[in-house]
């Protein structure tokens, strides 16, 4: 099972931050406490990556509140897995993980988009940034499932 990075965590902890900003300047949310602790435990312990599974419950959920928020697929819908290429032009996701991505955990999805971010060689983040901008968002009905 595939772990959650510690980068997540961040963007998570900043996602609830601008939603339920400190009224007082040292009051967390609830959602903020429960994803601070993991995220000091993780700096503790020099992790860059905790469990999907075992995460703590309330973590989770506010964890997930935020991955709900983030495009599901970095399909563009222009797809070269399906010409016979190992690693797709447009996404740069691998023909497994296309194949599988509508079965896979959210932390193994997060995982892949954490590996073709790095790697920046797909089309979404050059030649067709702007195909991926315009679909930056889940579908008003749901999230995608390619």
């Amino acid at each position: 099972m595939a772990g959650i990075h510690i980068t997540d965590i961040e963007a998570a902890i900043n996602w609830w931050r601008e939603r339920k900003p400190s009224v007082d300047g040292v009051t967390l949310a609830p959602e903020l406490r429960a994803l601070a602790e993991v995220y000091a435990l993780m700096v503790y312990y020099r992790e860059d990556e905790a469990a999907e599974q075992g995460f703590p419950p309330r973590a989770w959920q506010a964890w997930k509140a935020w991955y709900d928020s983030t495009p599901d697929t970095p399909c563009i819908a222009i797809c070269s897995t399906s010409q016979g290429d190992a690693l797709c032009k447009g996404c740069g996701r691998t023909f497994e993980e296309v194949q599988r991505w509508p079965e896979m955990t959210p932390g193994e999805k997060r995982a892949t988009w954490r590996r073709i971010t790095l790697q920046g060689h797909a089309w979404r983040f050059n030649r067709y940034a702007e195909r991926a901008a315009e679909g930056a968002a889940p579908p008003a009905g749901g999230r995608e499932e390619r």
